[in-house]
């Protein structure tokens, strides 16, 4: 039988053959509340990862379908423990904030394919409109309490290859969560014992806020500065300040960041890059460049390295504009007592440090680094209590692209690369484009232990100066 030609058109769709709800296998017996904290409620969206998967070795003879079902059972055991994440958020009237309410509501499975193979994606570490296809996007006009917080698409390839596209709304998991969300996930694939002995780093989930909810903060506690907004304060006052002075309104300012070309690239350092920036680091401090141990982390120092990178190729370091550096520190261990391993809200909140374009450009890393240090020893119990309270004010809709601020998330202790569903480890694990385009995702590398992969939005014109400044080590 002649086989029916493709069309060139319909080659790249990517079909959805098959979409279910997902429930737990064992849900609560009644519809709990779960109370967010503020943490949860600043940013209600899905945020994506699309996984790429080897075509199965023939021996495995892994057909789509059983992929699928295997996925689905899975997915129904581990909802029993991550419950949540069957559940829909709801605005509650008493407080006229957005809550969870676990209502064993359940989570979207697809089933999808298309005749595109891995190989014409190129180099997957690179982002592609394409991707997108890969992902479950449900409809913009999808009431907030009826939007899925759990959605996961599998892809089926045309050179037998997978994708599959996993959504989790924000207001329900960090990074970290996520992370052991889905761990937990491919364990129960595989058929191991999430509480046995072959990972003892999978526990239970705990999902209650508790210490993380408002009106927690004992009377002796002193309100401390929080200088994550009161940089970007400063970055907003600038802003305004510099529109005045060019007679622009507001208004034309916010159209034309918008309008500013963004593409998202990632940048990657190997190991003895990364080892090179280190060295320099203790160079510095042995001349005196630093006061305190020349000794630093990757994070540390990849993030002292971009900051330079990126102000330089941004024109900054001429100028006396006020510049800033903001990264995600992990406060489940800057509690007292430390908030459970397996806490599964939102526990990440901004440092910050600042500067000025001129005073950057003759900086070290050394210095850049102790700053950055003493900016994470201030992340006590108090400051992370007063960020929560700061959260209670309105929040803006929406912020322009300001070029002088660097925000950096560190996805280093979290390889998502390592999440198996039977095919092994994942080629690459893509996040799909961020809420918000200009932040930095520093990623482990998937093919060298040590290396470094950035992800980073930038204005189209700034790539190739940013890919020179940060490259050459």
């Amino acid at each position: 039988m002649a086989t029916m030609a493709v069309k060139p058109e319909d080659y790249h769709k990517v079909y959805i053959t098959k979409t279910i709800t997902v429930y737990p296998k064992s849900p609560p017996k009644h519809a709990k509340l779960l109370h967010l904290s503020n943490l949860d409620r600043k940013c209600p969206i899905l945020m994506y990862l699309v996984f790429f998967y080897r075509s199965p070795s023939p021996h495995k003879e892994l057909s789509q379908s059983s992929l699928f079902s295997s996925l689905k059972l899975a997915l129904e055991e581990v909802l029993s423990s991550w419950y949540p994440a069957a559940g829909r958020l709801f605005l509650n009237p008493s407080t006229q904030k957005l809550d969870l309410l676990c209502c064993d509501s359940g989570a979207l499975l697809l089933e999808a394919s298309t005749r595109v193979k891995i190989s014409e994606l190129g180099d997957l570490s690179q982002y592609n409109t394409f991707m997108e296809n890969l992902v479950y996007k449900p409809p913009l006009s999808t009431n907030i309490s009826e939007m899925p917080l759990l959605v996961s698409q599998v892809t089926r390839f045309g050179c037998g290859g997978y994708a599959v596209g996993v959504g989790t709304s924000h207001s329900l998991f960090d990074g970290q969560a996520s992370y052991n969300f889905l761990r937990a996930w491919a364990c129960k694939v595989n058929g191991i014992r999430v509480d046995g002995d072959h990972d003892e780093e999978i526990v239970e989930p705990v999902h209650e806020r508790g210490r993380l909810l408002v009106g927690k903060r004992g009377d002796h506690q002193k309100v401390m500065r929080i200088m994550a907004f009161e940089h970007l304060h400063e970055l907003i006052m600038q802003s305004g300040s510099s529109m005045k002075c060019l007679g622009i309104s507001e208004g034309i300012m916010g159209r034309n960041t918008r309008e500013e070309k963004f593409v998202f690239r990632t940048f990657c350092l190997s190991y003895s890059m990364v080892e090179r920036l280190k060295s320099n680091v203790t160079r510095c401090a042995s001349t005196g460049g630093a006061n305190s141990s020349c000794s630093c982390s990757s994070f540390e120092v990849v993030a002292a390295h971009l900051w330079k990178a990126k102000t330089k190729a941004l024109g900054l370091t001429t100028t006396d504009r006020r510049i800033c550096l903001q990264f995600t520190v992990d406060a489940r261990t800057r509690m007292t007592p430390p908030l459970p391993k397996a806490f599964t809200g939102n526990a990440y909140v901004l440092s910050s440090i600042a500067s000025t374009g001129a005073k950057l450009e003759g900086e070290n890393l050394a210095s850049i680094i102790e700053k950055i240090k003493e900016a994470k020893q201030a992340m006590t119990e108090n400051y992370v209590r007063t960020y929560l309270e700061a959260l209670e004010a309105p929040q803006e809709s929406a912020l322009p692209p300001f070029p002088e601020l660097t925000i950096v998330s560190d996805w280093t202790r979290t390889p998502y690369h390592c999440f198996d569903i039977g095919l092994g480890n994942a080629m690459y694990a893509s996040p799909m484009l961020p809420p918000v385009m200009q932040v930095a995702y520093f990623m482990q590398s998937p093919e060298e232990e040590g290396g470094v992969h950035v992800r980073i939005g930038l204005p189209h014109k700034y790539v190739q100066p940013f890919s020179h400044y940060f490259l050459t080590v």
